[in-house]
C-alpha cells in the first residue's frame, strides 16, 4: 500500500515545529527516524494531513554527560547510543539492549525519542529507561516539563506527552560503583518482536542486594516493573533460595497478556527464565568482584 497524501515541511528548530503543532493539533505528526512511522502511513494506521520532519534540529542531537545524569538527545540513533563512551561507562545497560533492537539498517536511522514516544511494549528502549528510572524531558507551549519514565508511559502506544509537545531528550541516573546491569529478551529469531524481555539493574552492598529494577517488555500494554518482586530481592543474597524466591513471586505478581502465538502462561514461564538467567549472571559477576 502507498500513504495517504499529506503536506511534508522540514523544520530546523523546536519552536518552529511547536508553532506548527499548534496551528495544526491532531492532523500533524512529527517524523525523526521514521522506522515506525512510515509503515504506519504506508498502512494507512496514521493518515495526517501534514507530516513535520524534525531531523534537521541539532538540538536534539547529542549525548551530553551532565551533573548527576546522562543526557541522550531524542534524535539520537540506536547506533549513536551503540557506538557512544559515555554510554559505556554511566549507562552500560542501553550497550547490553542496543544488538537486540531489529537490524543495523534500522538502528542506523531509528531514533531514541522516536522510540520512547512510541512506546511499543515490546521495545527495548522504554523497557531501559523504565528500569534506569530515567526522566523525559518534554517541551510545549508552556516551557519545558520532565516526566518520569514510571509516570510516561500509560497505555499502548500512548504516553503522557501532550499533543502539543516534543520529546527533547532523556536523562538518566549514572551508573555507580555497585551497580549491576542485565538485559535479556527471548524472540523467536534475532530482530523479531521480542515475545518476553527483562532489563535488570541491581546496587549490592556486598554480596546482598541493596535494592533492585526488574523492568519487562512484551508481558502487557506498557512496559512495567514488578515491584513486588524487587522489594522481595533487597536484603537478601542471590542464593538458590532467593532464585526459588524470585520465581514463585514473579508466577504470583505478573499476568503477561497473550499474544498471536504465546499464551499468557508461557510468557509467564519466559520471565521467570530471564529472571533466572540474570540473577545467576549477577551472582557470578559479585563473586568475581569478592575474590
Amino acid at each position: 500500500m502507498k500513504s495517504p497524501e499529506f503536506e511534508y515541511i522540514k523544520v530546523t528548530s523546536v519552536a518552529q515545529a511547536l508553532a506548527l503543532l499548534a496551528s495544526h493539533g491532531d492532523e500533524a505528526r512529527l517524523l525523526a527516524g521514521g522506522q515506525s512511522l512510515l509503515p504506519a502511513l504506508n498502512m494507512r494506521l496514521s493518515e495526517p494531513s501534514l507530516l513535520i520532519d524534525i531531523g534537521g534540529i541539532e538540538a536534539l542531537r547529542g549525548i551530553q554527560l551532565m551533573p548527576g545524569a546522562l543526557r541522550i538527545g531524542a534524535l539520537s540513533t540506536h547506533t549513536d547510543i551503540e557506538n557512544s563512551a559515555l554510554v559505556a561507562v554511566h549507562a552500560p545497560l542501553l550497550k547490553l539492549a542496543v544488538g537486540h533492537i531489529a537490524h543495523r539498517a534500522i538502528r542506523n536511522a531509528g531514533t531514541w525519542g522516536g522510540s520512547i514516544a512510541n512506546a511499543d511494549p515490546a521495545a527495548e528502549w522504554p523497557c531501559c529507561l523504565l528500569a534506569l528510572d530515567g526522566t523525559v524531558i518534554a517541551q510545549g507551549p508552556k516551557g519545558e516539563r520532565r516526566l518520569a519514565a514510571a509516570e510516561f508511559f500509560t497505555g499502548l502506544y500512548e504516553t503522557a506527552l501532550a499533543d502539543d509537545e516534543i520529546l527533547l531528550a532523556c536523562e538518566l541516573p549514572l551508573a555507580q560503583r555497585d551497580d549491576w546491569f542485565g538485559f535479556q529478551e527471548l524472540a523467536r529469531r534475532h530482530g523479531d518482536y521480542a515475545i518476553a524481555g527483562l532489563a535488570m539493574s541491581l546496587r549490592f552492598a556486598g554480596p546482598v542486594v541493596q535494592s533492585a529494577r526488574l523492568s519487562w517488555l512484551g508481558l502487557n500494554s506498557t512496559p512495567l516493573r514488578s515491584r513486588k518482586t524487587e522489594a522481595l530481592l533487597a536484603g537478601k543474597p542471590l542464593d538458590a533460595m532467593t532464585l526459588e524466591l524470585v520465581a514463585a513471586s514473579l508466577r504470583e505478581e505478573l499476568d503477561p497478556i497473550a499474544d498471536l502465538t504465546n499464551t499468557g502462561a508461557t510468557k509467564k514461564h519466559l520471565a521467570t527464565v530471564l529472571a533466572r538467567r540474570l540473577l545467576t549472571q549477577a551472582h557470578a559477576t559479585r563473586q568475581g568482584v569478592a575474590a
